[in-house]
């Protein structure tokens, strides 16, 4: 819808594009987008379960490691021929970590909702799919903070490592004070009875506080978001609560908002003449088989079955909305 309302297909005829997105109202559109786009990483984060990520095994520990540096190494060559090609003035290490990142990152969110479709979160290669794409999801936010902080900083390599420094503090004062609060409100909501409107309005205020305060460390304010719910307690009521009460409205009214910003910045008539194309075919190609034969080859070596390492490899180069919000974040950066 976005990519037909926005430039590539209504919005050549511009009076109408004046008319009904007038470049005062997309600011709007976009804060209502990225306010729900905040609640989203927190839903992300709340079904993310840390203990999960530890328990994983050394197989799909292996498999998620392959599924990440295969395609980042596989993004990093792409990135060396889009700099020499069209986009000749970009800053190199962010650029690298940035285009690596976009590649290599398995869309956790729509994983889970696809093998819940399919019945598979029970079986082995559901099981196996999950704990990597948790693995690979968490260390595909810590490069990307990465790469945001190298891109924050300009010229200097020392504000690059104050923001690295400041976002790791982040992250201790929210395991150390944030989560015990949580836990308290957690165990405070008893199995049967209803949560208290308090506490779910405090978690919510929280999820907005957090993610101001990562915004001026220099991050981004997602990540604030997506920490306060990967240390929300998954014991008891309390997550579900969360889950229940904002995944309605987040899934239906603000995420669409955020696919037809991002739809009203593309502009498809931009890619013409063959090395457009080629690029384009390059970076498809690149996404897929990085990450297809990445994990094929690794869960071969892990013994799995010829179907099942094949099918594990489909199931991990799930793209979806996390690519998008990466691509949005390059695009604002430059």
């Amino acid at each position: 819808g976005g990519i037909l309302l926005g430039p590539s297909a209504l919005g050549r005829y511009t009076p109408y594009l004046d008319a009904v997105f007038p470049k005062r109202s997309l600011t709007v559109l976009d804060t209502l987008a990225n306010i729900g786009l905040l609640y989203f990483l927190f839903l992300v984060g709340l079904e993310l379960d840390p203990r999960s990520i530890r328990r994983t095994g050394k197989k799909a520990l292996g498999i998620a490691i392959a599924g990440i540096t295969f395609p980042f190494v596989l993004g990093i060559g792409a990135s060396f021929v889009l700099r020499h090609t069209i986009s000749k003035g970009v800053s190199g290490p962010s650029f690298l970590v940035f285009m690596g990142v976009a590649l290599s990152i398995t869309a956790f969110p729509v994983l889970a909702r696809i093998l819940a479709e399919l019945k598979l979160l029970t079986t082995d290669v559901g099981r196996m799919a999950m704990s990597a794409a948790a693995v690979n999801d968490v260390a595909a936010w810590i490069l990307l903070a990465l790469a945001i902080a190298l891109s924050s900083s300009g010229k200097s390599p020392l504000i690059s490592l104050w923001v690295l420094l400041l976002g790791i503090a982040f992250v201790a004062f929210a395991v150390a004070i944030v989560r015990p609060a949580l836990g308290w409100m957690a165990r405070r909501c008893a199995d049967g009875e209803p949560v208290k409107e308090i506490y779910i309005c405090a978690t919510l205020t929280l999820v907005l506080a957090m993610g101001f305060v990562t915004d001026m460390i220099g991050i981004h304010a997602l990540f604030g978001a997506f920490i306060v719910g990967l240390i929300v307690p998954k014991d008891g009521p309390f997550a579900g609560v969360l889950v229940e009460k904002i995944e309605d409205l987040v899934s239906g009214l603000f995420l669409p908002l955020y696919f037809v910003s991002s739809g009203l910045k593309t502009n498809v008539a931009t890619i013409e003449g063959g090395l457009s194309w080629a690029l384009l075919v390059l970076v498809i190609f690149t996404a897929c088989f990085g990450k297809i034969i990445g994990t094929f080859v690794v869960s071969l070596l892990c013994k799995l079955p010829f179907r099942e390492a094949f099918a594990l490899g489909l199931l991990m180069n799930t793209k979806g909305l996390v690519e998008l919000i990466v691509l949005n974040i390059g695009k604002d950066r430059k």
